[in-house]
């Protein structure tokens, strides 16, 4: 199992930017993929972007292509989520998400490992 905590959820108007961090904990932590999803409300968890355990591959959505960064950490076993020229409808809770699996990475299936949430709202 690992444990994740993410933080740097806020408010942010529509053109900024903003660095959501994710901590992982757990003895297998350094061997699983990371992942970002989001969820508006009323709508339904989905997949944002994904990076591999040596951090060598990367994914993302379409919509966030080109404005949203994923990297991490190995030394602090931190994923870190750069999101650029924010858009309102960007506005949602994002969730960090962990799976020795790269492609159950980016599905928001149960079986991957789940932080808390962070709310981000970006206003227009």
């Amino acid at each position: 199992q690992v444990q994740l905590v993410e933080s740097g959820g806020g408010l942010v108007q529509a053109g900024g930017s903003l660095r959501l961090s994710c901590a992982a904990s757990g003895r297998t932590a350094r061997t699983y993929a990371m992942g970002w999803f989001r969820q508006a409300p009323g709508k339904e968890r989905e997949f944002v972007a994904a990076i591999s355990t040596s951090g060598s591959s990367t994914y993302y959505a379409d919509s966030v292509k080109g404005r949203f960064t994923i990297s991490r950490d190995g030394a602090k076993n931190t994923v870190y989520l750069q999101m650029n020229s924010l858009k309102p409808e960007d506005t949602a809770v994002y969730y960090c998400a962990a799976s020795p699996d790269l492609i159950r990475i980016r599905i928001p299936t149960p079986s991957n490992n789940w932080g808390q949430g962070t709310q981000v709202i970006v206003s227009s």
